[in-house]
């Protein structure tokens, strides 16, 4: 069996070997940008490089249209690897979080990997997972066991510093719709209950609960239906809230004094509500110290320097997998910190030299956590311990 320098010089072959068709895979999802839901050329695209290296692929997959799972080999190892794959894009501005880059990186530590397996003692399997910007297909991957059988997840994010793992925060988002009675606004309002009036009290609410949450809540709404007219009392109204924090437990009770905040506006306007889910709910990143340890290791090696540990990076769908085995998330800098991610200014980078250079950085992080944490029972086995503490 090879040691870790060995396997960690063919993958760095490997590495050089595959990194043009990688390269044209960014630029190809570049050009072609499509939103949550309607990857279907990415996907295709990929599906189809894949088979051609020699991946058996099952797409689509997971109840996804635009989904898929690819294996490599007779998958007869004790151990499995999940390399996460994103690839939709953001309306009107393309890739302007970076997904374009990010798939091409995870592809290519898959393929550097694959001739490995055998001496990792893992299959290590490519997921495609669509959706990240909108209903997070991870999530509902999690909920339903996709991720179960694996001992770890991984994939790298773009940005415009270096991370060991992002700050993501617990994300709800929900409408709530209220109910209320139409009338003439001026002949007779006396016969009428406002549904629009409901909604304000909901927002004034829940301002006076902002001075009482931890700092790290966001609470962020619109009013998506205001009424029909100024002279008809609106009979329905409704608000979208994204309600996040760095916690999902805290995250849950916030939402019981958010649903207070809706009750006690209804019972004041004499209007009813109901709540929708208008996309799955995120957790934050579970935290894996022996793993983080790892990357800290491989960053040094590799002469990335770290930025802002504190700096809240968002939501995603990764947090989900991080409750259902160990996940890690690094974040890897291809433009300036003054450039934010979702601007037309990071999509414009993503086809860069920094985008091309950070596609080798990006699949060089990958590789040696796999290689760092599979040809070390020991690090392997306080990995385990970590996540089920």
């Amino acid at each position: 069996m090879k040691n870790y320098e060995q396997l960690k010089q063919e993958a760095y072959l490997n590495i050089e070997k595959y990194k043009k068709l990688c390269n044209d895979l960014n630029d190809f999802l570049a050009d072609n940008p499509e939103i949550s839901g309607k990857e279907f050329q990415a996907s295709q695209r990929i599906v189809e490089m894949l088979r051609k290296q020699g991946y058996d692929v099952e797409y689509p997959f997971a109840g996804y249209e635009t989904a898929f799972k690819a294996t490599f080999g007779q998958e007869k190892h004790s151990r499995k690897i999940a390399i996460m794959t994103e690839y939709d894009a953001l309306p009107g501005i393309g890739h302007a979080c970076g997904h374009c880059t990010s798939a091409a990186i995870s592809i290519l530590a898959g393929l550097s990997l694959k001739e490995m397996q055998e001496d990792l003692d893992a299959d290590i399997h490519i997921i495609g997972t669509p959706v990240e910007e909108t209903d997070g297909a991870k999530c509902t991957m999690a909920k339903n066991g996709v991720f179960d059988p694996y001992d770890m997840a991984l994939m790298v994010h773009l940005f415009g510093e270096n991370l060991l793992a992002p700050k993501l925060q617990a994300l709800d988002s929900f409408v709530y719709k209220f109910h209320g009675k139409s009338a003439h606004a001026s002949a007779a309002p006396w016969e009428g209950n406002n549904a629009l009036n409901g909604v304000q009290l909901m927002f004034h609410a829940i301002d006076m609960l902002r001075q009482h949450v931890k700092p790290d809540v966001r609470i962020h709404g619109v009013i998506r239906d205001g009424g029909l007219a100024p002279n008809i009392v609106p009979e329905t109204a409704s608000a979208e809230f994204y309600v996040r924090s760095m916690s999902r437990a805290y995250l849950n009770d916030l939402m019981r004094k958010i649903d207070d905040c809706a009750k006690g506006a209804a019972i004041a306007t004499q209007t009813t509500f109901e709540k929708m889910l208008t996309a799955e709910s995120y957790d934050n990143l579970k935290e894996n110290g022996t793993g983080l340890a790892v990357l800290a290791e491989i960053y040094r090696e590799l002469g990335l320097e770290l930025g802002d540990t504190e700096k809240v990076f968002g939501s995603s769908d990764a947090g989900n997998v991080s409750m259902v085995c160990p996940t890690f998330h690094p974040i890897l800098q291809i433009v300036e910190p003054t450039v934010a991610i979702h601007t037309r200014e990071f999509a414009d980078a993503v086809k860069s030299p920094q985008a091309y250079e950070g596609i080798i950085k990006g699949a060089k992080i990958l590789i040696l956590q796999v290689l760092k944490i599979f040809t070390d029972k020991n690090k392997f086995e306080a990995m385990k311990k970590d996540f089920d503490n």
